[in-house]
């Protein structure tokens, strides 16, 4: 099933010209990544398909309706965590989540659980104001997980977190996904990219440069092709990523003199640096 399909999307602001023929789909119940520095234009995609703001040319479908024609039924599927939905600082956390639960008729139990869910249980009447921004990005989690969307949509949900709370942050999100949820984020991490996504695109200036699953592109774009040996004696080894390496690796293998085997390829970072020269954390 597919749950998300773009086609030749544009997207201007004034003189600015944001996405230009932007095409993808996102298959149902999995972790699609959009990948790209400041300024790529992820947030402008995740806006239209939201319904936030109009295109200027293209289609878009989301489950198979437009984000323009979007009901109010329609938009109880969406779970949304944007760093622009912001949070009410004196309101406790419990009252936050119950501005939103009332638009959508949920229940005060429902807003416990969805607090617990994200590990605020113990912080429902402590003041937003009062939050790490570890605490206060899982607020706006709860927020988008409290109506049981069948699609979330993260803006680069761990930005600015420490290691630890963002490892949380990605247990929570491959919970959802085992549940049958679909996922859309955006980030600049190559490592949450991994880690997290199926699929995965890489957007410069407003255009595409490459997609695939993350290791698929890696091992695409693998000019060296060599496979990298630490033999238990302090010695490394580099090979031919090709049959000519078997009768070497079999052998340290067999001796168990080998104490470590990897193959060359790059991680998504130097894929994008090679396509684009920029960093993704630019």
């Amino acid at each position: 099933m597919i749950a998300i399909a773009v086609h030749h999307l544009n997207k201007a602001f004034g003189e600015k010209t944001v996405l230009k023929n932007v095409c993808f789909s996102v298959e149902g119940g999995t972790v699609f990544g959009l990948l790209g520095p400041s300024g790529a234009g992820k947030t402008t995609v995740m806006k239209l398909l939201t319904g936030q703001i109009k295109r200027d040319g293209g289609t878009v479908k989301v489950f198979g309706t437009d984000p323009k024609t979007l009901t109010g039924a329609d938009r109880k599927t969406f779970g949304i965590m944007m760093d622009q939905f912001g949070l009410y600082d004196r309101l406790s956390c419990f009252q936050n989540l119950r501005v939103f639960a009332k638009i959508y008729g949920i229940s005060d139990s429902e807003i416990r659980d969805a607090l617990a869910k994200v590990g605020l249980a113990g912080e429902a009447k402590t003041p937003a104001y009062r939050l790490s921004k570890g605490m206060a990005s899982r607020l706006r989690l709860a927020r988008a997980f409290m109506i049981d969307p069948k699609i979330l949509f993260l803006d680069e949900p761990t930005s600015g977190l420490d290691p630890e709370t963002a490892s949380e942050m990605h247990e929570m999100i491959l919970a959802e996904k085992k549940k049958g949820k679909t996922v859309f984020l955006t980030t600049h991490s190559m490592a949450e990219a991994e880690k997290l996504c199926d699929r995965v695109i890489l957007l410069h200036g407003g255009s595409i440069v490459e997609q695939g699953h993350p290791r698929e592109l890696c091992c695409r774009y693998d000019r060296s092709r060599r496979i990298h040996l630490r033999l238990k004696d302090g010695r490394e080894l580099t090979l031919p990523h090709d049959v000519s390496a078997i009768e070497t690796i079999a052998e340290g293998l067999d001796s168990g003199s080998i104490a470590a085997m990897h193959t060359s390829e790059p991680n998504l970072e130097t894929v994008f640096m090679e396509l684009t020269q920029k960093e993704l954390s630019a």
